[in-house]
């Protein structure tokens, strides 16, 4: 039997702001265990939860970005289940029911598909509180044991699910990469999956290809990456085809997928919403959003990838993958356009930054940020490459000086003595001098051989030490090699 593959995802970020949901806790990363902590995190007698307003404009931000309804009214409630890692005995999010609404419903986002675009519908967008983290695997924990750190109980989330529009990994993967460019893109989060800022559930089934009914799905629950997010899902996928072609039955579970294993392994059977006991949290008020403040988050908007990729092409005329590599980061268009500005044409700054600039990040592990070449410094450069003051060769070799020393294109230059050598004298001497000291390959050239121009150029730059102006450098070659 043929059998087609149906995903929904529910992907949660961790929202970018200082302190907690609902209390004045640090969202730092990497604190020793249990130093972020108070009553309210963890839910103690008496103490009370004031809602976090920068969470709610950062929901309200990423919902517009995606074309949400955002619902005038909404509010918490309480989600009731027993894990160690909830101190509370209850998680404080919101749901979609009949009685209820979360902060957002609708939107969703295009991916690209083998046969085009796809629209991947979402059902909302509501915000909750993060769980602790139980520590098994590490130095401090008895073997055997585990341990609670509340750390991260109480940080902020959004909670992004779809509907089951999704037919195979490979689109899960692209779903979940456009949305976290889109996060990181407007600020939401700072999207560090090492760090568990964004993590992702995903509901699979599987039915015969042509029927309409969904089959019985299981949960893929906690992925952390974009690779395991494919892999997990292939896994899940094979479990369900091979229980139901050997005779077996799908039941409704949550799994957890090995990468050692490169498979699945059932956590627990799967809870219901009923399960869950949700009611109104007490303890907070409804959130009541009006327009004034929607507008405020549209405002705090930045131009989207899809519409400043639209741009980038139609303005600066670069390849589609170009202007992919160039938007790819919020922080890389906002360099390129700037180098732009700053006086250098788009293509030399688009080639430099995917060529060289992107190269120093990746070897030295920096973010643009700290990158010691300013866009200016950059324009700089290629505004000497261009008047003829250096080579290109020269040119690959002072970025180099300015990223370590932080140094300008033009003081290295004068200081180490790069300037291009373009007087024709100059360079007639060398040029005879490399002809002399090559006479058999001289006549090969004459012979036919104009291959051989190429290692006649390599040793006039040798011999210059790269300085030597290509252009007039080959002419004078021709020139003293077909006399």
């Amino acid at each position: 039997m043929t059998w087609e593959t149906v995903i929904g995802l529910e992907v949660h970020s961790h929202l970018a702001t200082d302190t907690k949901i609902f209390c004045g806790c640090s969202t730092a990363f990497g604190a020793a265990p249990n130093t972020h902590g108070c009553p309210v995190c963890l839910g103690l007698p008496g103490a009370l939860p004031v809602l976090n307003e920068s969470v709610v404009d950062l929901a309200l931000r990423i919902s517009l970005a995606v074309g949400c309804t955002i619902q005038p009214r909404s509010r918490f409630l309480r989600k009731n289940y027993f894990y160690p890692d909830l101190p509370k005995g209850y998680q404080v999010s919101q749901y979609q029911s009949n009685l209820e609404m979360p902060l957002a419903t609708g939107g969703g986002l295009e991916i690209p598909t083998p046969d085009g675009t796809k629209f991947v519908h979402l059902t909302r967008i509501h915000m909750e509180e993060d769980a602790g983290k139980s520590v098994h695997e590490e130095a401090f924990v008895p073997a055997g044991e585990s341990m609670v750190d509340v750390n991260r109980c109480g940080v902020p989330l959004i909670e992004i699910v779809t509907e089951p529009d999704l037919s195979s990994p490979q689109e899960a993967v692209d779903f979940v990469t456009r949305l976290h460019r889109l996060l990181v893109y407007t600020g939401v989060s700072e999207g560090d999956m090492e760090k568990g800022h964004l993590r992702i559930d995903a509901n699979v089934s599987i039915r015969p290809v042509g029927a309409t009914e969904l089959g019985v799905k299981t949960e893929l629950k906690n992925i952390n990456s974009f690779r395991y997010c494919q892999r997990g899902l292939e896994a899940a996928i094979r479990r369900q085809i091979d229980t139901l072609e050997s005779g077996g039955e799908i039941i409704q579970e949550t799994l957890l997928y090995d990468p050692a294993a490169d498979d699945v392994r059932s956590m627990r059977t799967k809870e219901y919403a009923d399960d869950y006991r949700y009611f109104p949290e007490p303890d907070l008020v409804p959130i009541v959003v009006d327009d004034e403040r929607i507008e405020r988050a549209r405002a705090q908007l930045p131009e989207l990838p899809e519409a400043r990729a639209a741009r980038f092409a139609d303005t600066f005329q670069l390849a589609p993958d170009l202007v992919e590599i160039l938007t790819a980061s919020r922080e890389t268009a906002d360099y390129f356009e700037a180098v732009v500005d700053a006086g250098a044409p788009a293509g030399e700054a688009a080639n430099w930054i995917q060529g060289t600039v992107l190269r120093v990040l990746n070897e030295t592990k920096l973010a643009l940020a700290d990158l010691k070449v300013s866009p200016n410094d950059l324009a700089e450069l290629i505004g000497l490459i261009q008047d003829g003051t250096i080579s290109r060769s020269i040119a690959r070799e002072v970025f180099d000086d300015m990223a370590e020393s932080g140094s300008s294109a033009g003081s290295i230059v004068e200081s180490r003595g790069l300037r291009q050598i373009s007087d024709t004298g100059e360079l007639e001497t060398v040029v005879e001098q490399v002809v002399g000291n090559h006479p058999n390959e001289a006549g090969r050239y004459r012979g036919g051989d104009k291959k051989l121009l190429g290692f006649f150029m390599g040793n006039v730059m040798k011999a210059t030490q790269g300085k030597a102006n290509p252009k007039l450098a080959s002419e004078l070659l021709r020139r003293t090699l077909d006399s």
